[in-house]
């Protein structure tokens, strides 16, 4: 009896599940745009995103200009958004901006377009095209709207993707100098200091700068060498002076006694 009975609830679902189908394609098909406009309406509410997006995409240039198609962009890049495709989501919310200026949602969108591109960011090893992209819409954001509440997260969202360039930075000089290129390392290393200059990195960057600076001098030609040596007990001087107790001063002693050496001879 009680297979009966669940066997019996099983078809029900079923047959309203085949039902709800036939009921939605007919709409596709042959409903009035109004129809359609409803029915994409309820799909997106209910969270069916990707059947809701299939009436918005036949819509929105049904209703482009309107109040409708003004709905239809927005809900579209949220569909979007929601499915985890940011860069298709971005697209949208720009393309609201462009169409809908002066539209309720104009603040929002703008927002969540550079949104998209900070989700997009990869991790520092990777290409930082979308970093770069999502630093440029925050700032557009800001300037556009100076006085929106989300001002402030934008502001620490840009310094998390500062962070991800500066850490980038860091791990390529740290390569060079890792691959024995010293004067490329040195120059990176120089270039982190100038763009970051409160940078965490530091003192790990004076550390390696030493050491490349003293090996650089050990295997330059003799004009060159006094010079570079000279760069070794700068930035030693300036590491102890930054960092006076910093942990890598007593395994740079013995270069900087070395460097010393070898500007006296």
């Amino acid at each position: 009896m009680f297979k009966k009975i669940t066997y019996s609830a099983l078809l029900i679902v079923i047959l309203a599940f085949s039902s709800g189908c036939n009921s939605y394609q007919k709409v596709l098909k042959t409903g009035s745009n109004e129809d359609k406009y409803e029915t994409g309406l309820d799909l997106y509410e209910k969270g069916d995103y990707n059947k809701a997006l299939q009436f918005f995409d036949i819509l929105r240039a049904v209703y482009r200009g309107t109040e409708k198609g003004e709905k239809l962009t927005y809900y579209t890049a949220n569909c979007y958004y929601n499915m985890n495709d940011y860069e298709i989501a971005s697209y949208y919310y720009k393309q609201y901006m462009q169409m809908y200026p002066r539209g309720e949602k104009a603040e929002e969108c703008a927002y969540m377009s550079a949104y998209c591109s900070y989700k997009s960011s990869p991790e520092p090893r990777l290409d930082q095209t979308n970093t770069y992209k999502a630093l440029t819409e925050f700032q557009m954001f800001i300037d556009m709207f100076p006085n929106s509440p989300k001002v402030e997260e934008a502001n620490k969202l840009m310094d998390e993707l500062r962070h991800k360039l500066e850490t980038k930075d860091y791990n390529i000089a740290l390569l060079y100098y890792k691959m024995e290129s010293y004067q490329a390392a040195i120059t990176s290393f120089e270039n982190l200091l100038d763009d970051y200059p409160d940078t965490e990195y530091r003192e790990d960057i004076l550390y390696h700068m030493v050491k490349a600076y003293f090996e650089y001098a050990e295997k330059s030609i003799y004009s060159k060498r006094k010079e570079r040596f000279e760069k070794t007990v700068e930035t030693y001087n300036t590491l102890k002076y930054f960092f006076p107790d910093s942990k890598y001063l007593k395994d740079l002693e013995e270069i900087e006694i070395k460097a010393r050496k070898n500007l006296k001879s």
